[in-house]
């Protein structure tokens, strides 16, 4: 039976005056009640263009859906595990009114079906009530290294193992997870979520080497040449900050949202207990309208800051941040600042931040990204008054692990050049895939490149 009503079932969640005060996560979760009726809202579609036209993995999205309203929701997580590796990671933070949710049916005369938060109510589901027993692939006798324990990596880590690869995941930070782990605040992506999916890889006999940096601490000739590894794939994502170059970048009190992200997620250093503390802030002002951007402003607001300003230098339709994303900031009481732009950042007598200096700006003709340039608005410079500033700009390739490989051909700005259907690269054996190759994108994207590598990886060697 199909459900008529035009709008989804809401998402319980903590009121906003109440959660930007903790780190705990703010959606709570589908009931079951609530996931079969939202379920019994998808009409089945014959063409299915949220799997074949919104999905980039394909998800047999209809499939799943069909399970849950049938009220089997294991069924409808072995369908989800079919094609994704991180379920409910997925439908915690993919754009999915951009891709699954864009493309349904539902959404032409009211809301999409919560395709989102049904995939997160059945990965949640079928973690806290099946205890999967994890059985080791036969060892086929060949040995793969992973760099990056990102979503990239992890999938194309997962699919290895299932084959009977020996797989080693190298990650430079202390924990394995990549971006999901240090870059995501817990209120959107616990990290026990995270958790959970490593140590399924590790039971099923991935090894993961963190706190190793490929390109200093280790090359990836080293792994090919000396640790007799017979491929490489390159998921190490695009981290490196880019800054705006004006001045007063460099004083007390001015740091990239990367770094930021990190302190609050693997620190804890909102905590006064913590043995990194941040700085007590008052006054805090976020740079830039992605989600980077949206997650340090609402984890700034959670430090006990009294104002939190988004300054973006386009208009609320331009940003690139998720749709409820930018609603659950404005709920929690960020302050966005459109149509402006920082020239410099000021100091105090204690050389510390003591305001930022704007310019307003209005938009021009479109720029090479399809949006409208902007343009700075003479003699309308103001002093923002604030005590500290997160760069939240954007992130570029790192070259130091793909630098210096010999036979490894890059683009001018440091990215991975590879073959498009198999993910391979111009050294022989080594495949690379996710933001490494295509700058900063989506965690599906990257999962699903690192599952098309671990596919051409498999084909390669038994070749």
């Amino acid at each position: 039976m199909i459900n008529i009503a035009k709008e989804k079932n809401p998402m319980p969640e903590q009121e906003p005056m109440i959660r930007n005060k903790n780190f705990l996560e703010v959606c709570e979760g589908y009931t079951e009640e609530m996931a079969i009726r939202e379920a019994m809202r998808c009409l089945r579609c014959r063409k299915k263009p949220c799997m074949m036209v919104g999905c980039p993995v394909h998800n047999h999205i209809p499939d799943f859906i069909a399970k849950v309203a049938e009220g089997d929701f294991e069924a409808a997580y072995q369908v989800l595990a079919e094609t994704t590796s991180l379920p409910a990671v997925c439908g915690r933070v993919c754009p999915q009114e951009k891709q699954c949710e864009g493309s349904c049916v539902r959404g032409i005369k009211g809301q999409p079906v919560g395709i989102g938060n049904l995939e997160r109510f059945v990965a949640d589901w079928h973690r806290a009530h099946v205890e999967e027993a994890v059985q080791a692939a036969e060892s086929n006798g060949h040995k793969v290294a992973v760099i990056g324990a990102g979503p990239a990596g992890i999938a194309c880590a997962g699919d290895l193992i299932d084959k009977g690869y020996d797989v080693t995941v190298y990650e430079k930070m202390e924990v394995a997870g990549g971006v999901m782990a240090y870059g995501i605040p817990e209120f959107r992506l616990p990290n026990a979520v995270v958790e959970a999916e490593i140590s399924k890889l590790e039971a099923k006999g991935v090894k993961f080497v963190t706190g190793k940096a490929v390109g200093s601490d280790v090359t990836i000739d080293d792994l090919m040449d000396k640790e007799g590894f017979e491929s490489v794939f390159v998921g190490n994502g695009a981290g490196v900050p880019t800054t705006m170059g004006i001045p007063g970048e460099d004083l007390d009190g001015v740091c990239v949202a990367s770094d930021y992200l990190v302190r609050i997620n693997l620190d804890k250093a909102y905590d006064a207990a913590s043995s990194n503390p941040l700085p007590k802030a008052k006054k805090i002002a976020i740079v830039g309208g992605g989600n980077v951007a949206m997650d340090a402003a609402r984890s700034a607001i959670r430090t006990g800051a009294d104002k939190v300003y988004i300054v973006y230098r386009r208009t609320e339709q331009e940003m690139p941040a998720h749709a409820g994303e930018i609603k659950e900031a404005k709920d929690e009481g960020i302050e966005f600042l459109f149509l402006t732009n920082p020239v410099a950042v000021k100091a105090g007598a204690d050389g510390k931040v003591a305001g930022m200096e704007c310019i307003k700006m209005e938009l021009g003709e479109p720029d090479e990204s399809g949006r409208r340039r902007p343009v700075e608005v003479k003699g309308s410079n103001f002093v923002l008054d604030v005590d500290y500033v997160i760069m939240a700009i954007g992130t570029k390739f790192d070259p130091s692990v793909a630098g210096n490989v010999k036979d490894l051909e890059t683009t001018a700005k440091g990215g991975i050049i590879t073959d498009e259907a198999t993910a391979a690269t111009s050294r022989a054996g080594v495949f690379a895939g996710g933001d490494a190759v295509t700058g900063p994108e989506t965690v599906i994207l990257a999962m699903g490149a690192g599952k098309k590598a671990a596919a051409a990886i498999d084909a390669y060697l038994t070749k």
